[in-house]
C-alpha cells in the first residue's frame, strides 16, 4: 500500500473546497464485498471531543445498505484527475455494474475500511451516531425540500469519528 498514516493534526485544507468542489468517495463494507458513492455533502468538525466527518446518504442509494451494516467506513479524496472517476461513482450504482473494474480503482485495506490506492488521502471513520432527515426539520422558508427533495428520498446523516487518516506516499 503507497499511503503513509498520519496524525490528525497534520491535516490542513479548506473542507468546503475538499468535500463541495473536489468531492469524496464514501466506501463501506468488507474488502471481499463493498460499494463506493460519491460525495459532495458534509461536514468535518468536532462534536463530543471528537474530530468528525458527517455524510448525508440518500436511502435508496446503494451504499446506504452497506453504511447500515458496518461499523466503518472511508472518505476517500483525489487529486483533480480522477474527477470523470468521481462522476462515474456518483452517476452508475454498484446495483448495475462493477465501478472497481469500470473505472480502474484499485482497492486497498485502510485500517478498517475499504479505500483506493489511487486517493490522496484517506480518512477512516467510525459511526457514533445517525439520524433521517425529513420535512419537519426545515425551520427557514428557502424552499429547500422543494428543492432536494422533490424527486429523490431524505438523506441520513451519519456522524462519524475520524480514526485514522492516510496520505498518499
Amino acid at each position: 500500500m503507497s499511503f503513509r498514516k498520519i496524525e490528525l493534526k497534520e491535516l490542513s485544507f479548506n473542507p468546503f473546497d475538499k468535500i463541495g468542489k473536489e468531492w469524496m468517495l464514501i466506501t463501506a463494507g468488507t474488502p471481499e464485498n463493498f460499494n463506493t458513492m460519491t460525495a459532495s455533502w458534509g461536514q468535518l468538525g468536532v462534536l463530543w471531543n471528537k474530530k468528525v466527518l458527517t455524510c448525508y446518504i440518500r436511502t435508496n442509494r446503494y451504499t446506504y445498505d452497506y453504511l447500515e451494516k458496518g461499523e466503518y467506513f472511508t472518505a476517500s479524496f483525489f487529486g483533480e484527475e480522477y474527477r470523470s472517476v468521481l462522476s462515474f461513482c456518483g452517476t452508475n450504482s454498484g446495483r448495475d455494474c462493477d465501478k472497481v473494474k469500470e473505472t480502474g480503482l484499485t482497492p486497498a485495506v485502510t485500517g478498517s475500511g475499504v479505500a483506493f490506492e489511487e486517493a490522496d488521502l484517506v480518512l477512516v471513520c467510525r459511526k457514533v451516531y445517525t439520524y433521517d432527515m425529513d420535512e419537519s426539520g426545515f425551520v427557514s422558508g428557502e424552499g429547500l425540500p422543494e428543492q432536494f427533495y422533490s424527486k429523490d428520498p431524505y438523506h441520513k446523516a451519519y456522524i462519524s469519528e475520524i480514526v485514522e487518516a492516510y496520505v498518499k506516499e
